[in-house]
């Protein structure tokens, strides 16, 4: 049914299309009583056979939730009923083209492009969102995973909405942004706790550029502005809306939460997918990510350049920049306790190749976790067959110390072709997991997801 020679399209890429339920779950170990809520993981997996070229950011939204209770653990999976699935499902096959196509059947009753909410979920003022950066989050209920529709702040938030907000650990309000191809094409928003929107603010990037992620302090909010530069007039040709044009290098805009007040510091070309974290000390500013150094979104292997993890530091006062890299270690998707969202941190977890294996593997197959005050890295592997999706830290409880929690990631065994939640206990990260939670079938590769404590 699907395309054999798409890396994107097989292995534990291939779609898994069923939905449904499971209770009282295997686990290996025993479940800390602690974790009391869910674990919800989301990414792309295409409903019907794609048209044409299928890129891995295409696929519909799929959430999987791990929900824990009383030392027991349940498994429910659906997709996001978003208006283009709806649709490709009232025919019965797909109707969209995808990131590397140009746009197919474009009828009045159908939406222009697909938005297919795959890229991250969030609990967010009693609700649960589906998010796609290129367009407006969908509501989902937490329990059921039903989908309830598009969520648009009242109706106050009419563009895109980036998958990667953060939320201020002091007044719980959400920052976010969305970018677009045509001025302004950066907008600052930011929103109550209890989902009113409260500021947006147009920011003049110079370049209409992919800008997948940010980071924010408590007094200033970081836009990395890299190369990969919109060209909609691509689209019609069959070409990729995204070009990598590195004369432009790389600018990295600084603005101040309170005035609006831009600073920016210029860079050579390079490319962020995500942040770890950022921070203020002593008139800078300190970012924390994971860098490479260019990025190419027509093939497999996002132009073959590992992501490695690097460190910024904007000086305020003098405009100067440094900049190092930590290690040459491949990791991505940066995680790290979230109550020091904007304040300094010690402890960040990663997906990445095992620094300790004899061959130098740029695909993830341990855990790592790193001591940015020591320079210390710890390794978690579950062996040859096993490779990591990306981590979650949970904090004890909300008085805990920083490294007082668990590690949770889903596994994907390639022996056994099925999936695993595993419980790490993050002071004794390399040690023998505390609970291993059993699936009979696998979770294919997603990309984000976060834990959202049982109300």
């Amino acid at each position: 049914m699907y395309d054999s020679t798409n890396p994107y399209l097989n292995g534990n890429y291939a779609p898994w299309r069923e939905e449904g339920d499971a209770f009282d779950l295997e686990i290996e170990g025993e479940l800390p009583r602690e974790l009391n809520g869910a674990l919800y993981r989301i990414g792309p997996n295409p409903h019907f056979k794609p048209l044409g070229r299928y890129h891995w950011f295409d696929g519909d939204g799929m959430v999987h939730a791990f929900l824990l209770r009383d030392g027991r653990a349940a498994y429910r999976n659906r997709y996001v009923r978003t208006e283009g699935l709806k649709a490709e499902m009232k025919r019965g096959r797909a109707l969209f083209g995808g990131l590397l196509e140009q746009p197919r059947e474009m009828s009045p009753e159908l939406p222009p492009f697909k938005n297919t909410a795959n890229t991250n979920i969030i609990g967010y003022a009693n609700r649960l969102l589906a998010l796609l950066e290129a367009s407006s989050p969908h509501e989902l209920k937490p329990e059921t995973l039903e989908t309830v529709g598009l969520f648009d702040f009242e109706g106050k938030v009419t563009g895109p909405v980036t998958a990667h907000p953060k939320f201020d650990p002091v007044t719980g309000d959400l920052l976010f942004f969305g970018y677009q191809p045509f001025p302004p094409y950066v907008t600052w928003y930011r929103a109550s706790r209890e989902g009113k929107l409260i500021e947006s603010r147009p920011i003049d990037t110079g370049l209409p550029v992919m800008m997948h992620d940010f980071i924010a302090t408590d007094n200033y909010a970081i836009f990395f502005v890299c190369p990969s530069v919109f060209h909609l007039e691509n689209a019609a040709a069959g070409k990729p809306i995204f070009a990598w044009e590195p004369q432009h290098g790389t600018k990295i805009g600084v603005m101040n939460r309170k005035t609006g007040d831009m600073k920016w510091f210029q860079d050579e070309a390079f490319f962020i997918f995500h942040f770890l974290n950022a921070y203020e000390e002593n008139g800078s500013l300190i970012v924390d990510g994971c860098r490479m150094k260019s990025l190419d979104m027509t093939g497999s292997s996002f132009g073959g350049n590992p992501p490695l993890t690097w460190q910024w530091n904007l000086n305020l006062k003098d405009g100067s920049m440094k900049q190092r890299q930590i290690d040459d270690v491949s990791n991505e998707f940066p995680r790290f306790d979230e109550r020091l969202a904007g304040r300094k941190h010690r402890y960040g977890y990663f997906a990445g190749g095992n620094p300790g294996s004899p061959e130098k593997e740029t695909s993830f197959k341990a855990l790592l976790k790193r001591d940015y005050k020591t320079d210390k890295l710890e390794v978690h592997d579950l062996g040859k067959h096993f490779a990591p999706g990306e981590a979650v830290f949970v904090p004890r409880n909300s008085k805990s110390s920083e490294d007082d929690g668990w590690v949770l990631a889903v596994w994907y065994d390639e022996q056994l072709n099925r999936s695993e939640m595993v419980v790490l206990d993050a002071q004794n990260f390399a040690g023998a997991p505390v609970a291993r939670i059993k699936l009979q079938h696998r979770v294919p590769w997603g990309f984000h997801g976060n834990w959202v404590p049982a109300q």
